[in-house]
């Protein structure tokens, strides 16, 4: 039998100063979701577990403390920073679980302009190390539409990616030492090196673990200089994704690295591109060092050129649609707002395939999807992240929802649009995921995903947590 909430609470206060522990039942509501159950949510519905408690720590000496009582007391941890999560990673799977909140471990340690590396601790809000860093002409290269919410040790956690990441590269490119504290308390620090060949890369075992194994505290991440002037952006129309994959292979395996390269389809280029006249909308935007930005520029001009049905778009417009890319956290009410008068609601399934696959798997997923989901308004989607050996497809979709209960919606559409999405990718070879994480809704087909080599995963979860405390069910399928 398992501890109460009253009990736990009890002894978390032993542990941690009181304010630091927060039991209103409007928190625990709020911190028992993410962003993948906003229906129910919107309408005051929430199916999932609350929570014992809301956790603040304010150091890693914290954490390591509140992980060792949870691991003798075999009760949940639920890592969290800025809670902008949408793969139901955040949920509260099981009874009485314990919300470890990091968001108030908020110190910038050390900007390193010398040795190009920035020291933060994980409850940092991109957008503020980012400010402070531009101010100084440096950036991260990280920008992903969440960067006003996202914190440093969610973003590492999730394997999160940028909208720069063609140049920049993803999460674990930008990260050079990190922090962590496991399950039994354990607190682990992996020093800032620009390489090393002393074995395998144990960052790796850190990033992209969701919390299910271990809860990072703090993280070191690349600069690079900031010359925002040199920024050249590129736009065109074109008749077919075909040929924009084509265009952005061509580009990528000739050694080019725009630091924006992205490819719409018609359906979800017009609710982008006011220009995009039924087509498919190809862009890109070269940065760096003026020489680089003009010789990538150019690279792009004379490789579109080989393609005579492609139509160029003005440069002022593709700017200008960049500047307002980033997704803002002031309309969240006015959009839950439109949800609920509306009755129409719209989600992203995100994955990734060699350049031999993705046209087949993009075309797959929208027909079935037509198909088989019934009162789908918006069906389209993008590539926005492209690699010497293939690119990711980001699909879009929005559905009416009709005759159902808040919480019947993610039964009656949202899994069977993910479920179709997950199956033809990994039919084709590609993967299911490509940068917001499993999270809980994609666990089911973990082991397809990895085929062989789920032996080395499943290793990890059993020597580093061993009593399955650490985010149950997420990445690691609970056998019940």
């Amino acid at each position: 039998m398992g501890l109460t909430k009253e009990q736990i609470v009890i002894d978390i206060k032993a542990i941690l100063p009181e304010e630091q522990i927060i039991t209103e039942e409007e928190v625990l509501k709020e911190n028992s979701v993410d962003r993948f159950r906003k229906y129910e949510t919107i309408h005051g519905v929430y199916t999932q577990p609350f929570p014992a408690a809301v956790v603040k720590v304010k150091s890693a000496e914290e954490v390591s403390a509140i992980l060792q009582y949870m691991n003798e007391n075999n009760i949940n941890a639920v890592p969290k920073t800025g809670g902008s999560a949408t793969e139901g990673g955040l949920e509260t799977a099981v009874e009485n679980s314990l919300v470890i909140d990091g968001s108030a471990m908020n110190d910038i340690v050390s900007i390193d302009s010398y040795n190009m590396f920035a020291t933060v601790k994980c409850g940092v809000p991109l957008e503020d190390l980012e400010d402070q860093l531009r101010a100084k002409g440096l950036t991260t290269g990280h920008s992903p539409q969440s960067k006003p919410l996202a914190q440093m040790g969610g973003l590492v956690a999730t394997r999160s990616i940028g909208q720069l990441s063609t140049l920049y590269g993803g999460i674990e490119d930008m990260l050079v030492g990190v922090e962590a504290v496991f399950p039994n308390g354990e607190i682990t620090k992996i020093k800032n090196i620009p390489r090393r060949a002393a074995g395998p890369d144990i960052r790796h075992v850190i990033i992209g673990n969701e919390g299910a194994l271990c809860y990072i505290t703090e993280v070191t991440v690349k600069v690079f200089q900031y010359k925002p002037e040199n920024n050249q952006f590129y736009g065109y129309l074109l008749e077919d994704m075909k040929t924009g994959f084509e265009i952005l292979r061509e580009v990528m395996v000739q050694g080019y690295r725009p630091s924006v390269a992205r490819l719409y389809d018609p359906e979800d280029g017009a609710d982008h591109f006011d220009f995009s006249k039924g087509k498919c909308v190809l862009i890109f935007m070269a940065e760096g060092p003026k020489p680089i930005a003009q010789a990538t520029g150019q690279a792009i001009e004379d490789i579109v050129a080989q393609y005579s049905e492609s139509e160029r778009v003005e440069s002022r417009m593709i700017q200008q649609w960049f500047e307002n890319l980033n997704w803002d956290p002031s309309k969240v009410s006015e959009e839950r707002k439109e949800i609920k008068e509306t009755n129409n609601i719209g989600f992203t399934t995100e994955v990734s395939g060699s350049w031999g696959v993705i046209h087949n798997i993009y075309e797959n997923c929208i027909n079935r999807i037509r198909k088989e989901i019934p009162h789908i308004t918006m069906l389209g989607g993008h590539s926005s992240h492209s690699y010497m050996n293939g690119t990711n497809m980001y699909f879009v979709y929005y559905y009416d929802l009709v005759d159902i209960k808040p919480e019947e919606e993610i039964t009656k559409y949202h899994y069977p649009i993910n479920k179709i999405i997950v199956e033809e990718t990994i039919k084709a070879g590609g993967s299911m995921v490509h940068h917001h994480g499993v999270g809980k809704h994609r666990t089911p087909w973990i082991k397809e995903e990895y085929g062989s080599s789920y032996y080395i995963l499943e290793t990890l979860k059993k020597a580093f947590d061993p009593n399955g405390i650490m985010n149950k069910g997420t990445i690691f399928p609970e056998e019940d």
